[in-house]
């Protein structure tokens, strides 16, 4: 063989790219902070200008500053945002540790597969505010019906998800470990639960988001305090400044929680590769 064949061949498998070896990631023409800075500044600029042209009598970002800036300074905006925060937290956390061994369980055993997916595609398709009548009845007034009715949207929104973890892990992964001598214990926690994190962490994001996506509602069940109460009662002053301020806490707050849940999957699947 020529040394021109010779290296001919050495070359054509980088050039059509090696077998078993992913393609690099293209890197973002601009790293993503400055994107998401400009994201910013283009939308703040984009509510100005509607704010300006007087659409639907719309504050601007600078009033909504103010307000918000008066209801820091008595306090209002703190009390109610860590009133807020608590119930999510609270309802997010028992939804969670719930649908964590819930989805495994049906997931792993057949037999609670048949008993409990009946009852969670049923759940499933009534939403959450739909049972505020009922919560106020069975629960009263206080602070249960209110976490309640949190906790049943974040449970049902991450159930489905370790489910489905669980039922998604490759079977020969499952196969291998049994042929070297692993009982179902063991193949359970060191390749069932290992390939499931992904899901069950994307699970906590969709069920953290409806968690939020609850709070107002909830917080119509005789609240005294939160940011969906001072919501409401702005509502009835026609008071859209304190209305923004509102829903511009309640999104930072979600995504700051958001961000961790995201920091704590990147630690936790690390063997994944991700793009």
């Amino acid at each position: 063989m020529s040394s021109t064949e010779t290296t001919i061949e050495k070359a054509a498998p980088a050039a059509a790219g090696e077998p078993g070896r992913a393609p690099r990631p293209k890197r973002p023409f601009l790293p993503a902070p400055v994107l998401n800075l400009a994201a910013l500044a283009a939308g703040l600029g984009i509510w100005a200008l509607l704010a300006r042209a007087g659409v639907q009598a719309l504050p601007g970002p600078v009033a909504v500053g103010k307000r918000a800036a008066e209801l820091i300074a008595d306090g209002t905006l703190v009390v109610d945002a860590l009133a807020s925060l608590r119930r999510v937290l609270v309802g997010f956390a028992l939804g969670t540790l719930l649908a964590v061994p819930v989805g495994f369980l049906m997931g792993w055993y057949p037999v609670a597969r048949g008993l409990l997916e009946p009852y969670i595609q049923f759940f499933r398709t009534v939403p959450p505010l739909a049972m505020i009548p009922l919560a106020i009845v069975l629960m009263g007034i206080g602070e249960v019906p209110k976490i309640f009715v949190i906790f049943l949207a974040a449970f049902l929104s991450s159930v489905v998800a370790a489910f489905q973890g669980v039922v998604g892990v490759d079977r020969t992964l499952i196969d291998a470990a049994r042929v070297l001598g692993a009982r179902d214990g063991t193949v359970f926690l060191k390749v069932v639960v290992p390939a499931s994190a992904p899901f069950i962490l994307v699970g906590m994001r969709i069920g953290l988001g409806s968690a939020w996506g609850t709070l107002v509602a909830a917080e119509l069940i005789a609240a005294q305090e939160g940011l969906g109460f001072r919501m409401q009662s702005a509502q009835l002053y026609y008071d859209l400044p304190t209305i923004f301020v509102g829903l511009i806490t309640i999104g930072l707050l979600g995504l700051l929680m958001d961000r961790l849940l995201l920091l704590a999957e990147r630690r936790l699947t690390r063997w994944q590769e991700t793009r």
